[in-house]
């Protein structure tokens, strides 16, 4: 006999802290309220389909849901309930995995008809010692179709004592068949905030003390799984041994890129600082970091500040220093910058996994960021720019207007009176679209109001045109009226007018040093279009590069 007593064997933490009763649920609030209600009202389906990622509890829930089910209360006479107790024969044995009427089945290990068939036999006998024999099949996707098409029948009409729970992670491999005779219940990932706030608390529990920053980090690795991130709190608080869990020691056995020179890395790509960013680059690899690590990193710098962007504020997942830097960064960067940067740097790590020296990918894939964070965006090239003395520009003069000889019109405040050109061929637009098309095309209107019209004949027109110009006139407005049509071969057309208007905004565009500049960056390229406006001689261009 052993002069020292054995110590009891460690737990890890993900199965210490394993949740036993739907209380210790996190964020699964609407499985627990839907449970509670059909086990208060005795609406009890004959079987459950539990799905969500790895390690959002699953497992852990069919063995709440046996153990509510078959709970006899401390003095043996209680029913099923949402709060099992804990203490009771059935609740004990079920949590510690040893109750002969709850059996638990994985599926990746036992997929043919055989392991089906013990189950299908099984049914038949009364639970030994419980009020609802419970079959719970893990991973239940892994089980063949010859063994799914055995169970049916036994899951659709079980007996009375039998229930039957499935969990998987891959429900869209469950056969339509299996999905319709089950109630399912999909848990979620759990949030950020609230996995840092859980493993907060077991790190009180445990005595250990851990950085609010390291518990986010643990927090993000763990990626909505309560297990995953256990797992991970529980080697970083090995790796402390007696000192606190520190950020940087998370960060370190995560292989994670180091956070502060990751944010001073995208300072010098938002600043276009290719010199300084090289440095940080440089910088990281020589501290361990993995090339695929710094290019991942940025990524999910990109996307918090998108996410920050469109939110308005940065995420509170982040410390202090990084949330001040962010939202400096919000304040001046669009989102057509933003998606070419993320769009860069997927490249970028894509490259650097399949390339034979992944430094030196990475590298080229944040020197293009930095260029392309310099470069303006394709619609700023388009847009006017004043002139600025700084960069040799001469301030320009606007072109004078287009000559072209006014239309006459005769104010008049007359319902139903048509006072000048546009007016008329709106009215003629929606009614009589063809003499519409002459009005614009084929004629000058030299003078419009007061009931008479005047039009100079520049092409030919169809014969009645003149009478149908003033039958129309006549019916629309109750009133008639005076169309002459002489010829006059000087005055322009309303399509000549717009012509010339486009040639003229084409030839002042042309000469703005901006398109010039355009020109010799891109030689052959052509301008299509421009036209004037307020802001300066050049609006608005389109211009097409050659092939």
């Amino acid at each position: 006999m052993s002069l020292f007593p054995e110590a009891a064997p460690y737990r890890v933490l993900a199965r210490k802290y394993r949740p036993a009763t739907f209380a210790g649920l996190i964020g699964q609030e609407a499985l627990v309220t839907t449970l509670g209600n059909s086990i208060a009202a005795n609406r009890l389906a004959q079987a459950w389909l539990l799905t969500g990622v790895r390690g959002v509890g699953k497992t852990s829930t069919a063995r709440i849901i046996a153990k509510a089910l078959n709970c006899i209360g401390p003095d043996g006479a209680g029913g099923p309930t949402v709060n099992p107790c804990e203490v009771c024969a059935n609740c004990t044995a079920i949590s510690a995995g040893q109750h002969l009427d709850v059996i638990e089945m994985d599926a990746a290990s036992n997929t043919g008809v055989d392991d089906i068939r013990e189950i299908i036999e099984g049914v038949r006998y009364a639970s030994v010692s419980a009020r609802y024999k419970i079959h719970i099949i893990d991973e239940v996707h892994m089980l063949s179709k010859n063994a799914f098409n055995a169970l049916l029948k036994t899951l659709e009409e079980p007996p009375a004592h039998v229930k039957f729970i499935f969990a998987t992670t891959e429900v869209n491999k469950l056969p339509a068949t299996i999905l319709s005779r089950c109630q399912r219940f999909d848990l979620k990932r759990i949030p950020t905030e609230m996995l840092a706030r859980h493993f907060a608390t077991i790190a009180e529990q445990e005595g250990v003390e851990v950085e609010p920053d390291a518990l986010k980090l643990v927090a993000l690795a763990a990626d909505g799984s309560v297990r995953d991130g256990l797992s991970i709190l529980d080697q970083a608080i090995s790796l402390a041994g007696t000192g606190p869990v520190t950020a940087s020691a998370v960060r370190d056995m995560l292989g994670l890129a180091d956070q502060r020179l990751l944010m001073a890395l995208m300072d010098a790509i938002l600043t276009a600082d290719a010199e300084t960013a090289l440095a940080h680059c440089t910088a990281a690899h020589d501290g361990g970091t993995d090339p695929e690590a710094i290019l991942q990193g940025l990524l999910d710098l990109v996307h918090s500040l998108t996410r920050a962007r469109l939110a308005g504020h940065p995420s509170s997942t982040r410390g202090e220093e990084e949330t001040a830097r962010i939202a400096r960064w919000v304040a001046g960067v669009s989102f057509p910058a933003l998606h070419r940067l993320w769009q860069l740097l997927l490249k970028g790590h894509g490259d650097v996994r399949v390339a034979p020296n992944p430094q030196q990918a990475a590298e080229m894939a944040i020197l293009r960021c930095v260029h392309g964070a310099g470069l303006p965006a394709p619609e700023d090239l388009l847009r006017p720019r004043p002139a600025d003395s700084a960069e040799g520009l001469a301030p320009q003069t606007p072109s004078p207007p287009l000559p072209a000889r006014p239309v006459a019109t005769t104010p008049t405040n007359t319902v139903g009176q048509i006072c000048d050109a546009q007016a008329l061929l709106s009215l003629f637009s929606g009614r009589e679209p063809e003499l519409a098309r002459h009005l614009h095309d084929d004629v000058a209107i030299l003078e419009v109001g007061d009931y008479q019209l005047r039009l100079g004949s520049c092409r030919r027109l169809p014969p009645r045109f003149v009478d149908d110009i003033s039958r129309c006139l006549h019916d629309w407005t109750g009133e008639p009226w005076r169309v002459s049509l002489t010829t006059d071969d000087t005055t322009p057309t309303l399509r000549d007018q717009e012509v010339a208007a486009a040639t003229l905004a084409r030839e002042r565009a042309a000469e703005d040093p901006l398109v010039k500049a355009f020109q010799q960056v891109f030689p052959g390229s052509q301008l299509l279009a421009g036209h004037t406006g307020d802001t300066g001689p050049m609006a608005a261009t389109t211009i097409r590069r050659s092939a």
